[in-house]
């Protein structure tokens, strides 16, 4: 069997979001999520905007190297930053505040999603785009966008008990990811699963006693991304 493709992860990972909200009506997609401030709604437009810069970059080549790859473009995205972190919650909640329902973020999210799996399947995987400042090789950049997408899937279903959780392809590059910003040095617990792993590695959980022992020195580099 040979291995999946970038852009076929991009496409269950985003796929996964739309069977989570497409049965939602507006109540549901005014329910919680993981991310501090932000309901359904508001988290779905963010993921959005991501679809939307991900249609961009692909439409905008650039010439090599890349300066950044998978695993060290998240590198700039600190957990620290809060400030900054606050402030584009606060404008997302107010975007998508400006639908009249929220039903119509998801209206335009199963629009977009799509096309930008679309624009990905074309992409030369040779090739290199410009995106946030960077210059990544096409693959990372679906990685990334991927990475993004599952741990914000994980966001979305909190307090959706019945919800789908990420397929385990997508999910897989997310972990990759994360054992690239954990390093060589260190491993995760053996008795994380992968949902686990992303939800402490990205602060939405918070580590347990015994997980700062089994962990050791790396304990201190949680979360490994904001």
């Amino acid at each position: 069997m040979s291995p999946i493709r970038p852009h076929e992860t991009l496409a269950q990972a985003y796929d996964g979001i739309t069977t989570v909200v497409a049965p939602l009506d507006d109540a549901g997609l005014q329910r919680p999520t993981r991310c501090r401030g932000w309901l359904v709604a508001d988290l779905l437009f963010h993921v959005l905007c991501d679809a939307q810069r991900a249609l961009v970059a692909l439409a905008s080549p650039a010439s090599g190297p890349a300066d950044v790859d998978d695993v060290s473009y998240w590198r700039a995205f600190t957990p620290d930053d809060d400030g900054a972190g606050a402030a584009h919650a606060w404008w997302a909640r107010r975007s998508a505040a400006a639908f009249d329902r929220p039903t119509g973020i998801v209206r335009i999210w199963t629009d977009t999603a799509p096309a930008a799996v679309r624009a990905a399947a074309t992409a030369d995987p040779d090739g290199y785009v410009s995106t946030q400042g960077h210059v990544l090789r096409v693959p990372d950049l679906l990685a990334t966008l991927t990475t993004e997408a599952v741990v914000h899937h994980l966001d979305l279903v909190v307090d959706l008990p019945d919800a789908p959780l990420p397929a385990a392809d997508p999910t897989r590059v997310a972990v990759t990811t994360m054992d690239g910003l954990l390093s060589d040095e260190a491993v995760r617990p053996a008795g994380w699963d992968d949902h686990e792993y992303l939800l402490k590695a990205t602060g939405r959980l918070p580590l347990t006693d015994r997980d700062r022992v089994e962990l050791g020195e790396a304990a201190g580099w949680f979360p490994l991304m904001g």
